[in-house]
């Protein structure tokens, strides 16, 4: 399901964000043009990260986040994803108060929220997936970025 979600044009490898918002305004803005979400959808997941962080300290050198927000503002389901030059600052989504740098970032444009559900349970199992990580870390183009995520799809 994440292979057929993530359109080419809505990856970004080795995007060099300023920080947090930058990342999830650049994604929201490809995903904008690719006509899968409302011009609304940027400033709603930047609320929501705001109020519910998505930050993840995945026990490796890389961490991720995983923004969201609420379906209204999804035209169609897609994810954008970013692996980021350097790290960037979110807030941990179980410790709002503790910061995370992260370098990974899945943004979620999905129109169910059981469909949220099941992506992020998808992303949740990638992001335990430490040679994937790496590989993503290390792709230098959407069709590596692409190809790493279909081998990884192969097993299920």
């Amino acid at each position: 399901m994440l292979s057929e979600l993530l359109d080419p044009r809505a990856i970004a490898p080795n995007y060099p964000a300023a920080d947090a918002e930058d990342v999830i305004r650049y994604l929201s803005a490809k995903l904008l043009d690719a006509g899968y979400v409302r011009d609304s959808f940027a400033d709603a997941a930047l609320s929501r990260e705001a109020e519910l962080p998505t930050g993840l300290v995945l026990g490796g050198d890389i961490n991720a986040a995983i923004p969201h927000t609420d379906v209204e503002h999804v035209l169609k389901p897609a994810v954008a994803l970013a692996t980021l030059s350097r790290p960037v600052i979110f807030r941990h989504m179980i410790a709002p108060d503790e910061e995370v740098p992260v370098q990974l970032v899945f943004l979620l444009a999905l129109e169910q929220p059981k469909t949220q559900v099941a992506m992020l349970q998808e992303v949740a199992g990638v992001l335990q997936n430490a040679q994937l990580i790496d590989e993503l870390m290390s792709a230098s183009s959407v069709a590596e970025v692409q190809a790493a995520l279909a081998q990884s799809d192969g097993g299920n």
